[in-house]
């Protein structure tokens, strides 16, 4: 199975590891490739001005949007990384909800590595999309690799 990982770039670190336990687990994990080269330092030009206030103009620049919906096409499902944010546990914010939908409209499995955060106002629209909580553990995947 090819899995498209996403989440909030503050999980970064952790989006990383998570294709990497996939690939462990003899799945086809993956992620932008800029991603990878954020995680390993490189590019930072482009990850400063995103944090300097620029994460706008670096989004469309580098056409990310379009870049993840095309990933998500290409896979057979997505894994969200919805790790705790700003004191918010298993965040989902706005772009990973496009992520998700996107996914959804292609009929694209849709993992959680944990719940769903039912205490943000698109709680209906996160559920709506189907997902599967892993409930933080990766290999819980494997019951639905076909």
């Amino acid at each position: 199975m090819k899995i498209y990982v996403l989440g909030s770039n503050r999980f970064l670190k952790e989006m990383v590891a998570c294709k990497d336990k996939l690939c462990e687990l003899g799945l086809q994990g993956w992620i932008h490739p800029d991603y990878e080269a954020y995680n390993k330092g490189e590019k930072m030009d482009i990850w400063n001005r995103a944090h300097a206030g620029e994460h706008v103009q670096v989004k469309i620049e580098n056409d990310y949007m379009r870049q993840h919906y095309k990933n998500i096409c290409q896979s057979d499902a997505i894994l969200i990384v919805n790790n705790e944010k700003n004191g918010q546990k298993n965040y989902i914010g706005p772009n990973v909800l496009i992520e998700m939908g996107q996914a959804y409209v292609n009929d694209k499995k849709i993992f959680l590595l944990n719940d769903i955060p039912f205490e943000v106002p698109h709680a209906d629209e996160i559920q709506t999309c189907e997902p599967i909580c892993l409930r933080g553990d990766l290999e819980n995947i494997k019951k639905y690799n076909k």
